[in-house]
């Protein structure tokens, strides 16, 4: 099948996972909207994916499509999703003129009467290589050039983009620039000048370096629960609540009170009712902004019935898990934090981030697509 080779694209890799690549597509995206009236997004190859209609999609591509009017098939968003068995199923028949034909023609359909296509790519440049679909040979095989997001730094960004460089270069694949992302924002002016005498060794500009912002970080309920196999008790229409502080119940219901604050979650065995009616009476109305997140039930303990019918009363959502507490506590450490999709808050942050420290008209000029379509302008 013929590759579109008109719609301007830029394929956005980065240098190790959970570097940002899902974050600056999404604000791309919102800022892009500006001068291209229709976007179009691919994520050729994913590695984690939800069912959709009864087939395997990315949930990166689930993501930008219930953000966006992206007006596209989820399943040409999401081509290729690598399940357990992918790897190996590959490495015994082989069909890699099946999956390229099938990449080039969702990318077809993506572009088709759209202004401007997205690519997102897995992991670093590496990633796929086991099954001859690594970043850069599917940034080769959809003819774009590559933007390389890494996090905040001068060493070890240089080191790390310096190998991705390596294998898009050997591909054919040119990198325009780097993004530098996750950087905090008190060490962003003295860190920049650095950087790109760094990065211009390796003749990469850098195109945007945007802060790390807690905000950005902290999940909401309804994502705890997933990551901790946990079950709804009582609040679950409040799952959207930001967890912005952590509580473990080891103190008496006295002092509990000055530990619940708004956003606050409270980690503690599901026998201590004690300080389950504690929190209940210190708690505001169930429309309150100053409500706590929630409550994690540990140890697959669970109150009384009575109890979690005062718990739904008040609007405290709560959780139970079969972990104990200190296992829960660790594993939310240790979480990776995505963006849910329907998660308003966090989106709206992310757009306007990207928006005010992504190069985007310096991204557009080394691609050479700085005009808009003389068919869409005003």
């Amino acid at each position: 099948m013929e590759l579109n080779k008109v719609t301007p694209r830029i394929y956005v890799a980065a240098t190790r996972q959970d570097d940002g690549k899902t974050t600056c597509c999404l604000g791309l995206y919102a800022a892009l909207e500006r001068k291209f009236p229709r976007i179009g997004y691919i994520k050729p190859v994913g590695q984690r994916f939800v069912e959709v209609a009864g087939k395997k999609v990315d949930e990166d591509s689930v993501l930008v499509s219930d953000t966006y009017d992206v007006n596209l098939p989820i399943e040409a968003m999401s081509p290729i999703a690598v399940d357990r068995m992918f790897t190996r199923n590959y490495l015994k028949q082989g069909n890699l003129p099946q999956m390229q034909e099938t990449i080039v023609s969702a990318f077809n359909r993506v572009a088709w009467e759209h202004d401007f296509v997205i690519i997102e790519g897995t992991g670093h440049a590496g990633v796929g290589s086991v099954i001859d679909l690594s970043n850069a040979q599917v940034a080769r095989l959809l003819g774009s050039k590559a933007l390389i997001v890494t996090t905040g730094g001068v060493g070890r960004p240089v080191d790390e983009v310096s190998l991705n460089l390596a294998l898009f270069e050997k591909q054919g694949v040119e990198v325009i620039g780097v993004v530098l992302n996750k950087v905090l924002p008190s060490k962003i002016e003295a860190l920049r000048p650095w950087a790109e005498r760094a990065f211009a060794k390796m003749k990469l500009p850098i195109l945007g370096v945007i802060p790390d912002l807690g905000e950005l970080r902290r999940p909401i309920l309804g994502q705890l629960a997933k990551e901790l196999g946990g079950e709804f008790l009582s609040g679950e229409a409040f799952k959207r609540r930001r967890v912005r502080s952590i509580a473990i119940g080891a103190m008496t219901a006295a002092r509990i009170k000055d530990q619940l604050g708004a956003g606050s979650l409270l980690i503690t065995p599901g026998d201590r009712e004690d300080l389950l009616l504690a929190v209940l009476e210190h708690q505001p109305n169930r429309t309150s902004d100053s409500k706590m997140a929630g409550i994690l039930l540990t140890d697959g303990l669970r109150p009384q019935a009575g109890l979690i019918r005062m718990m739904n009363d008040k609007g405290v959502p709560s959780v139970a898990v079969a972990a104990d507490s200190y296992s829960v506590t660790a594993k939310i450490e240790r979480m990776t934090v995505k963006t849910d999709p329907g998660d308003e808050e966090k989106i709206r942050v992310i757009q306007k981030t990207v928006a005010d420290h992504l190069d985007v008209s310096g991204i557009l000029k080394k691609i050479g697509a700085e005009k808009a379509p003389a068919h869409r302008t005003a």
